[in-house]
Formats: C-alpha cells, sequence, structure tokens
C-alpha cells in the first residue's frame, strides 16, 4: 500500500513542495513514481517522515536530521527515542494548559490570581528541584543563566550538537565496537567535551570531575530517561563502559 505525495502532504500537515523538497536533498525519496511522473509513498517511507518532522520539532537543521537519519537506521529503537521527548514535552504542555485554564477561571470568577500558579510550564526549570538535589542550587542557577543567555539559536545549535552525539552513539553500540575502542573513546571524548562546555557542572571550566562523568554514566543506564537517549538500556550500558574507561584514562 502507498500514498500519493498530495495525500501525504495532507496526512502530515505540510506541503507537496515540502516533500519534493525533501527527496531533493536526498532525505524522503519516494518508494516509487508513477507513469504520470506523480511521487507515491510507502509505509517505511511514512516512519521516516514521522522520524523527520520529529526531529525539524527539536529544531535541527535538515543537514543535521540526514545526519542522524543516517546513524539511527534502527526506526523502531530512533522512535522510543523520540517518544521519551514527546512524552516530556507532552507533560510541559499539559502544566501550561492547566496553568492557562486557572488563570481563566479566576478571572471569569473574580477569583485571586497566584503568581505562582500562572506560569507553571513555561520554561525548562521542571528539572531544577532534581539537578539542585544532585549537584547543588548554584550548579543550577549557573547553567539556567547560560542556557537562557544562549537564544533561540544557539538552543538550536545545541540540541542539534546533542543529537548527533547521541546518534554516533548508538550507532557505535549498534556496530558491535567495544568500550575500549578507538570509536567509542573517541565518542567518549567528545561525549566529556559536551559536558565540560556547560557553566555549572562540577569541574567547570577546567573541565569535568572523574566522579561526576562516572556517576553521569552509572545514572544513563539507571534512568531510562536517559537511557532511551542511547537506545535503551542495552546502548546506555555500553556508553557507561566506554565513559569508565576514558575516565580512568584521562580524568
Amino acid at each position: 500500500m502507498d500514498w500519493s505525495i498530495q495525500e501525504v502532504a495532507k496526512l502530515a500537515g505540510t506541503t507537496s513542495r515540502t516533500l519534493r523538497h525533501y527527496g531533493a536533498v536526498g532525505l524522503l525519496e519516494p518508494s516509487r513514481v508513477g507513469h504520470n511522473g506523480y511521487r507515491y509513498y510507502d509505509e517505511e517511507s511514512l516512519v521516516r517522515l514521522q522520524r523527520i518532522l520529529l526531529l525539524r520539532e527539536l529544531g535541527l537543521s535538515l543537514a543535521a536530521v540526514a545526519e542522524v537519519l543516517g546513524k539511527q537506521t534502527d526506526q523502531a529503537s530512533a522512535l522510543r527515542t523520540h517518544l521519551v521527548w514527546l512524552k516530556q514535552e507532552q507533560e510541559r504542555l499539559a502544566r501550561q494548559i492547566r496553568a492557562v485554564e486557572t488563570t481563566i477561571r479566576k478571572l471569569e470568577g473574580g477569583g485571586r490570581l497566584m503568581a505562582q500558579d500562572m506560569f507553571d510550564g513555561f520554561d525548562h526549570t521542571q528539572y531544577k528541584d532534581e539537578v539542585e538535589a544532585r549537584w547543588g542550587s548554584e550548579a543550577y542557577e549557573e547553567s539556567d543563566k547560560w542556557w537562557r543567555g544562549l537564544g533561540a539559536e544557539g538552543q538550536g545549535q545545541w540540541k542539534e550538537r546533542i543529537a548527533r552525539l547521541m546518534a554516533d552513539w548508538q550507532a557505535a553500540a549498534g556496530s558491535g565496537a567495544s568500550p575500549e575502542s578507538d570509536t567509542a573513546q573517541t565518542l567518549a571524548a567528545r561525549h566529556v567535551d559536551w559536558l565540560g562546555s556547560i557553566p555549572g557542572t562540577p569541574g567547570y571550566p577546567e573541565g569535568p570531575a572523574k566522579a561526576y562523568v562516572l556517576g553521569l554514566a552509572d545514572m544513563y543506564v539507571a534512568d531510562e530517561r536517559f537511557a532511551a537517549n542511547y537506545g535503551g538500556t542495552e546502548g546506555a550500558a555500553f556508553v557507561r563502559d566506554a565513559l569508565r574507561v576514558y575516565a580512568e584514562r584521562e580524568l
């Protein structure tokens, strides 16, 4: 079974022009082209399009989307990672909805507006308590100030960098490489460099502390929210083991 380009555009809430552009840049080729020149897409193409649109929602450029798709070849595993992100966003939006509904009720009913209830879910501070419990309030404040200072463009670039790193980790884990291999250790160096670039992390700006890296490595496996970024527990275990090797050698 397949669908015409017009049908797919309508289903996905996009345009035929966009789909043709995705094809022109190598992101989404049609599964077949009819004798009349019409493009058709099968189920596998629709899954790929779903992933493209999800990655674009995260702010990734088309070049970054292509790189991620090229390395995350297991469609189901990649979509599980997307699902975690979507659920987090769903929770944030639900909090926004509740906050706005409360404001409307208070405005219409003459109730007293409570400032602390009006802006729930409007920023990325939902992990504030968790971060402060693990690494202290100063760490949260520094990283929060840094994140806000990036602006929309900088935040998009940052998400792009993370997506590439996660895709490379998943590809390495799927290739059967060992945690001690050059491939894994090069990724571990990139990972530690990424962690060290975030203000507020233990050891910043000289570089992340060894205990911090080892603690995060264990958390990647123990916490399913993090494990999903690496394709599940097995992929997270590969990342953990590679980071352990790197930490013992370099930190």
